[in-house]
This record gives structure tokens, sequence and C-alpha cells, in this order.
């Protein structure tokens, strides 16, 4: 009798191991969110963008590229880390500093794990001292990153160990190089680490919980951070107005392409012509560059239409920061 149960649960076993499921009890994996934190500028989106093999968050030379919380998810056989990219905790100055920075705050204390990025220096300024005391009032365990060792000799990154380890109780410190992708693997094992165990807490597949709509919207205006002056950056915004798949007959067969029109939108008049350039030549650039990235993301050939509008103290206005995708609300308790 006990043989033909065991007989029935092997087969049971193979049908459903056929079908991609299993009747046994689940590994004991982890699963847990992972949160970015530290200065502008610091690598924060390189980093995550390198840890989960695939481009979702931008990035620039520019501080205060992260406007919004970006989730994105690793799974591997030891389980899934669901990472959240911060803005860049600075003093704000307007209404969309004050959101950036209560984004970045309010993730302390909702996650499994802190991730501090900061560059590989002796010197702990004021920035640095204000984040240190953040996270001494946290109970969440916090794992120093010090990034960009590619720009240091090797020799020196004790010395800057030395100088961090004792302004917070830091859980772990890991040397990093977010560009180079050096010791990343140890920094993941180390996540690990401080995750509890449970269930994914996405299909395996999932990389991020972004709309198409906004990762689009991001890339155009990643492109314009990098090809624009620094005095500009900080005041553009991007919609889109019309996101729409249509199919177009080919000599090989059908072919897929999203129509997109998206605006771009600046604070002053003399903006306006920046980004337009000379016979429209910037708007050229950013709407080429952005438009190969969004193919390689969307999968399929991309008709980008770019315009600008002028949209004055957008920055300091709650309607036209939420019509450009930052709401307050998202913060509130």
């Amino acid at each position: 009798m006990n043989d033909n149960k065991q007989n029935e649960q092997t087969n049971l076993d193979e049908m459903l191991k056929a079908l991609g499921m299993s009747s046994s009890k689940p590994n004991n994996t982890k699963s847990g969110f992972a949160t970015l934190i530290g200065r502008p500028n610091v690598g924060k989106s390189t980093l995550m963008n390198h840890l989960i093999g695939q481009k979702i968050a931008i990035t620039s030379n520019k501080p205060q590229t992260t406007r919004n919380r970006i989730q994105t998810v690793y799974t591997d056989e030891r389980g899934q880390i669901i990472f959240l990219d911060t803005p860049g905790i600075h003093k704000a100055t307007n209404k969309l500093g004050e959101y950036m920075v209560n984004v970045a705050e309010r993730t302390l204390n909702e996650v499994d794990v802190i991730l501090w990025l900061v560059e590989p220096s002796t010197f702990i300024g004021a920035g640095e001292q204000h984040i240190a005391e953040k996270l001494n009032k946290v109970k969440t365990p916090v794992i120093l990153v010090i990034n960009k060792i590619d720009t240091v000799k090797k020799e020196q990154i004790l010395t800057f160990i030395s100088a961090y380890k004792d302004i917070c109780n830091f859980a772990e410190i890991v040397p990093v190089s977010a560009l180079k992708g050096e010791n990343t693997k140890e920094l993941m094992s180390t996540i690990f680490k401080y995750l509890p165990q449970g269930p994914q807490f996405y299909d395996e597949d999932t990389v991020t919980d972004q709309p198409e709509r906004q990762i689009v919207a991001e890339l155009i205006r990643e492109k314009a951070l990098r090809l624009l002056d620094d005095e500009i950056p900080h005041g553009i915004a991007v919609s889109i107005d019309r996101m729409k798949e249509r199919r177009m007959k080919a000599e090989q067969g059908s072919q897929t392409i999203m129509d997109i029109d998206a605006t771009i939108v600046c604070e002053r008049d003399s903006h306006k012509g920046i980004i337009i350039g000379k016979g429209g030549s910037m708007m050229k650039q950013i709407g080429m560059q952005a438009r190969r990235e969004i193919e390689n993301l969307l999968d399929c050939k991309v008709n980008l239409q770019l315009w600008v509008k002028v949209k004055k103290d957008w920055r300091d206005s709650d309607f036209l920061m939420k019509n450009y995708g930052y709401n307050q609300n998202d913060i509130k308790e």
C-alpha cells in the first residue's frame, strides 16, 4: 500500500514538473526589499542597473537625476531582491526638491536592508553627516557601499573604510565599482544575508513595476540631461502624450511600430530655444539617442515625435508636478 502511495506521489511530481509546477515544499529562499540611498550623483542608478543586469533607472553626470522611487527586481536561486532606487538626499530648494527628499527618507523604515552609497573619500561633509544622523535613528541594517573604487588606488580603500566606519553602526562595509562591476557579486551575497526567508513577491521574469510610459519618459529625460547645458536639466520634465502600437506590412512580413508623442517641459522661454537648438539640431539629437534606447526597451521600431513647452515654475506647482508624475500623495502616511 505504501509503495502504491509512493508511486502515485512520484507520478504526481513528474506531472507537476512537466507543467512547471511542484508539489514539494518550497526551498528556504529569501525575499525582501533593499533601498539605495546617498547624496546625488554617487552612482545609485548605475549600481542598480548593473545589479539587475538591465537599464531601468536613468543615469547622467548631473545630480538629482532620479526623481521618483524606482522599483526593480532581481531573482536567482537564492531568492528575490526588490531594489528601491531613490532620489538623492539633499537640501531642498523647491517643492520638487522637498518631494524628492521625502521619497528618499521615507523608504528607510519600509525596507529590510539599506545600501548607503558614498564616494571614496576621507572627508565626511555635512551632507554625509546628515544622512548618518537619519540612519542612526532607524533599526534597519545598513550596508555602507563605497562606490567608484576604480577611480582610486587599491591601497587607499582601507583609509576610506576607516574614515566612515564609526559614524554609523554599519552591518557591513562593501567597496565596489558600479561602473566596472567590481565586487558587485560580493555585494549581492551580502544583501541576501539580511533578507528574511519567504516567497517571491514577483514572478521570476519581472524586472520592474514601472509602467512603460514612465520608463520611456525617463529615457528621453536622460538624453536631455546628458546633452543640455548644466543650468537647464533641473528645470525640465517629460510627459508622454501618446503611445500607441500599430502594425505595418513589410517585405518580410508585418512589423510592429510604436508611435510615441512626447513633450519636454521647461521653465523659461530662453531654455526652449536651447532645447530645440539651431534648426532643431538639439531636439534631433535628443530624439535620435532616446529612440535607440526605447527600441531596445520595447523590442520594436519606434516613431518618436518630440515637442517643447514652457511651464514657468512648474517645480513649485503641486498640480503641474502631479501632471509630470511626481505625486505628493505617494509619500504621505
